[in-house]
C-alpha cells in the first residue's frame, strides 16, 4: 500500500485504562483481533480484521489517565514541517514530532477550536491496511462549535479543497483531496452538552448498523444518536464503556438522494 497523500486520514488509536476490556468490546462489536502488545512502545497493541491492521489500543502513560478517546492521524510527508504549519495557523503542538523506531514519526496537536488530532509521517508503517470494509475505518468528522476556526486551520495546514453542503438545517463541510472527500466537519448544535469539547468522530464500517448497536449496548456501550439511514449509509453514534466516542456505519444500506454541495 502506497504512502497516503498529505492530509489523508491514515491511522487511529485510543488510550484505555482497561486494555483487556477495550479488546473484548471492540472484538465483539467490530470483529477485531489483536496482535502482541509491544512493551518497547508502551504496550501499543494493533487491531486487525482479516489479518489487516485497522487501528490500535494502548494503555495511558503514567499521569495521562483520563477519559478514553479515539485519535485520528493525518498523513504528512514531513511531520516537523506540518508541526510548523500547525503553530503558524493558530494550532497547538501537544507532542513534538517523535520518531517511533522505523515505523514512522508521530506528532499530536490541537486545532484552534479544540479538537485533538495526530500527524503521521510513514516509515515502515503506512497506516490503515483496510478501509471501508466491515471492522475497518470508513470516515471521520470534526465536530466543533467554531467551524470558521476549524475550516481556516485545516485548509491552511493540509492541501484541502472545501465543499459546503447546501442544507439550512446543518452546517456541514467536506474536505477533498483530488476528487475524493476525505473528511467532514459538522457544527455542533445545542444538542451537545456544553461540557463536550470539539472532537474528531471516527466511523468504523459494519455489516449491519442495528446489529452492531445491539452488540455495543449489550456490552455497556451507550447509544448517542441513531441508528439513522442516510444517502451515505445507515449509521449510529456510540460511546464505548470507557467513554470513547465513535460511530458505526453500514455503507451498503443507503436511503435518500445525495445532498447538493457547492465549492467554497
Amino acid at each position: 500500500m502506497a504512502v497516503q497523500p498529505e492530509g489523508t486520514p491514515c491511522w487511529a488509536d485510543a488510550m484505555f485504562s482497561d486494555i483487556e476490556g477495550a479488546k473484548r468490546f471492540y472484538s465483539d462489536v467490530l470483529g477485531w483481533t489483536f496482535g502482541e502488545s509491544s512493551s518497547e512502545y508502551g504496550n501499543y497493541t494493533q487491531a486487525y480484521v482479516d489479518g489487516k491492521a485497522v487501528a490500535a489500543v494502548v494503555p495511558p502513560m503514567p499521569g495521562q489517565e483520563g477519559q478514553s478517546q479515539w485519535c485520528l492521524y493525518f498523513a504528512a510527508p514531513d511531520a516537523a514541517a506540518t508541526a510548523g504549519k500547525i503553530r503558524e495557523n493558530g494550532g497547538e503542538v501537544l507532542m513534538e514530532p517523535m520518531q517511533v523506531g522505523d515505523f514512522g514519526t508521530m506528532c499530536l496537536a490541537r486545532e484552534p477550536s479544540g479538537a485533538v488530532f495526530g500527524v503521521w509521517q510513514a516509515g515502515t508503517h503506512e497506516g490503515f491496511e483496510a478501509r471501508a470494509t466491515p471492522g475497518a475505518y470508513c470516515w471521520a468528522e470534526v465536530f466543533t462549535r467554531e467551524p470558521e476556526k476549524a475550516d481556516t486551520f485545516l485548509s491552511a495546514v493540509f492541501p484541502y479543497r472545501m465543499k459546503q453542503m447546501e442544507d439550512r438545517a446543518v452546517d456541514y463541510r467536506m474536505f477533498d483531496l483530488g476528487e475524493n472527500a476525505v473528511l467532514g466537519r459538522m457544527k455542533m448544535t445545542d444538542d451537545f452538552p456544553p461540557e463536550v469539547p470539539s472532537y474528531i468522530n471516527v466511523y468504523f464500517a459494519v455489516d449491519g448498523c442495528d446489529e452492531a448497536v445491539a452488540r455495543a449496548t449489550k456490552l455497556g456501550g451507550v447509544l448517542r444518536f441513531g441508528p439513522m439511514s442516510s444517502p451515505f449509509g445507515r449509521f449510529a453514534a456510540l460511546s464505548d464503556p470507557q467513554g470513547a466516542n465513535f460511530s458505526v456505519i453500514d455503507i451498503t444500506t443507503t436511503e435518500g438522494e445525495m445532498p447538493k454541495v457547492k465549492d467554497v
